[in-house]
């Protein structure tokens, strides 16, 4: 990033996408383990919009395939608002989750800035899941297995409509990495519709650098590049805050050169935090190893590398 943009963190504290309750917690765990800090050291001027207030989560079981249905629309629209308010005023907008159900209203709002400033769009989906399912599809109800699928046009208009068109992403713009969890009706889904999937057989078989070679090919500077983390990307091992565990999954050294592939791009234009669940953890362990990998998307480094970007 030459033009360094103002980076505003905006955190979403709410569960109500989830299954497992304490996600709501994970904006300030994340600002307890210093991100602002973290990021200003590269150069960056850091704002703290401080926290979104939603409704609260009602703890109910599901209708019509829908866990907390009213409840998530609203707190996608005003992610969405917060998101794509920073987007127009050309700040770098970071959604600190809260549950992963948050990932369409930062879907919604880049592809809305996409569409008015005429450019591309690549989305880096990292998680353990693939979060494309349906009320039709899930086993559960939860909708933080849904937002690729809404934001690419599959739901209810209430949920696929958020940023002013329905199906606001291509599936094609979608590339997923570390995957290693899809529900049985789910994966055929994916195939049909096109989303590109590197899971964890692929980057077992091919490495990470492969991996990212071929999620980051075509980019140019006319591409808006977003990145989508949830904490459970990541091996259990050495992130074990996250509701949704799924052993297997990228080490510190595959994870560091995912961020550092990505961070060479120079592309990277907004960020998503999301799943990070500060009751499931060991003395902030989980948000502090988020936060470096974070240092690593903003530039961190062990050597001083050639300027890519030029």
């Amino acid at each position: 990033m030459t033009n360094k943009p103002t980076v505003a963190l905006i955190g979403a504290p709410t569960d109500v996408g989830a299954g497992v309750r304490g996600v709501n917690l994970g904006p300030d765990a994340l600002r307890i383990a210093d991100i602002d800090k973290a990021i200003e050291q590269y150069g960056f001027t850091v704002i703290d919009r401080g926290n979104l207030q939603g409704p609260a989560n009602p703890n109910q079981p599901p209708v019509n395939g829908y866990r907390h249905f009213d409840e998530v629309v609203a707190w996608n629209k005003m992610a969405h608002d917060a998101v794509y308010d920073e987007l127009k005023n050309g700040n770098f907008p970071i959604l600190m989750g809260g549950d992963h159900c948050l990932g369409l209203a930062s879907l919604t709002a880049v592809a809305r800035h996409c569409r008015e400033q005429g450019k591309k769009l690549r989305i880096l989906w990292l998680d353990a899941h693939a979060d494309f399912n349906t009320s039709e599809m899930t086993p559960s109800g939860n909708i933080h297995g849904m937002p690729v699928a809404c934001a690419c046009g599959f739901g209810p208009d209430e949920l696929t409509t958020i940023g002013g068109v329905r199906g606001a992403i291509s599936p094609k713009d979608v590339y997923q990495i570390g995957i290693r969890s899809v529900d049985a009706k789910e994966k055929y889904f994916i195939n049909e519709k096109g989303v590109t999937v590197f899971d964890m057989r692929y980057i077992d078989e091919n490495g990470m650098r492969h991996t990212m070679e071929q999620a980051l090919k075509g980019l140019d500077n006319d591409t808006h590049l977003h990145i989508s983390f949830d904490v459970d990307f990541l091996d259990p091992s050495i992130a074990p805050a996250v509701g949704t565990t799924v052993m297997g999954g990228p080490t510190y050294r595959e994870a560091s050169l995912c961020m550092e592939m990505i961070a060479d791009t120079g592309l990277m234009a907004s960020l998503d935090i999301m799943e990070l669940n500060p009751t499931l953890d060991e003395r902030n362990r989980t948000a502090v190893i988020m936060v470096d990998f974070i240092e690593s998307l903003f530039g961190k480094s062990t050597l001083v590398r050639p300027d890519t970007t030029q």
